[in-house]
């Protein structure tokens, strides 16, 4: 079972003084049977006192408000991690037995939110290459595995061509984009097949042979298979999610699972800057980086940085509002 030390540093540095931000963040992984959190640490400018909550789809959430005037913002969240591997579906049951279950669920409470799909307009397209990619007698898990490497096969892996606000519109047409835009389109195509997909933010740690997003935040997505539970699958490397994947929330998409986001009073413009270093537990210690607080060698660094002209809660708000417009002209 592997052990996991991950560095997760969010830093605002903002156009002058501001005062009042209230933030929220999903920082802390999953606790369940395939994955266990042995210590976590969150450290943030001015040390505000951090609540936390269990969300609807089972997140823990923190919020805090930082009251004191700043022009920077650092959180700085620390996780030693430990996964489990987890055994595949047998699927053994008949495809059609699999299917009617499926059909079965779409009334159901805790699937209605996964089987939802978002305003796409180039549906009919998208509805096209879906029958086409479809097999007779296939299982909804044989299904999601072959539109996991359609998009992998499909999709250019280019990190910067695409934003949080990209719409998925935009990114069918640019057949490019990073882990969130793969995993959103993925969940697409699953749900207007009638399997429930959620969206899965966290981190991919590193393995021998190399995998895109490694050391960074990552995004897949998890399909619901009749008979077996939720199932991680990542069409940005072609794979089941498993060991190697630590996962920190689900949700319906981004937004739901956005690692940081918050409200400030001030001037609107800053830069966002992300950087994430994965390290095996048993590694020896090479790193010369000043912000580190773990031990050990960063095995795997990344780091990514944008610029904004407002704040993350009035962008998700203003995504929010445009989504339901678009949802009512359907």
């Amino acid at each position: 079972m592997p052990e996991f030390k991950i560095q997760h540093i969010t830093r605002y540095t903002y156009e002058g003084m501001v005062r009042d931000s209230a933030n929220q963040v999903i920082l802390f992984p999953i606790v369940d049977v395939h994955q266990d959190v042995l210590k976590h640490t969150l450290t943030i400018t001015g040390n505000p006192v951090v609540d936390t909550y269990v969300d609807y789809y089972g997140n823990e959430v923190g919020s805090f408000t930082y009251l004191e005037k700043h022009s920077r913002l650092v959180i700085n969240s620390e996780v030693l991690v430990v996964t489990k591997p987890r055994e595949l579906p047998a699927d053994a049951m008949p495809a059609s037995e699999q299917w009617q279950k499926l059909q079965a669920l779409q009334y159901i409470v805790p699937y209605i939110d996964f089987l939802k799909h978002e305003y796409f307009e180039a549906l009919p397209e998208l509805q096209t290459v879906i029958e086409q990619q479809k097999q007779d007698n296939e299982t909804p898990y044989q299904t999601a595995l072959r539109l996991c490497e359609y998009v992998y096969r499909n999709f250019k892996y280019l990190p910067g061509v695409t934003t949080v606000e990209t719409t998925l519109t935009e990114v069918w047409n640019l057949k490019a984009g990073v882990c969130q835009d793969f995993a959103h389109i993925l969940i697409l195509m699953l749900r207007l097949l009638n399997i429930p997909a959620r969206y899965v933010s966290g981190y991919i740690c590193p393995n021998r042979n190399g995998m895109r997003g490694e050391g960074a935040t990552h995004a897949w997505a998890e399909v619901y298979l009749p008979d077996y539970g939720w199932l991680g699958i990542d069409p940005t490397n072609n794979c089941v999610a498993n060991e190697t994947h630590v996962r920190l929330a689900v949700g319906r998409n981004f937004s739901d699972c956005s690692p940081v986001k918050g409200v400030y009073k001030g001037s609107s413009g800053h830069m966002l800057e992300v950087k994430v270093s994965v390290e095996y537990q048993d590694q020896p210690s090479n790193s010369n980086e000043s912000t580190s607080i773990l031990p050990g060698n960063s095995f795997v660094q990344a780091a990514e940085s944008e610029v904004f002209t407002t704040n993350s809660y009035r962008r998700y708000r203003e995504a929010l509002l445009l989504q339901q417009q678009q949802q009512q002209q359907q």
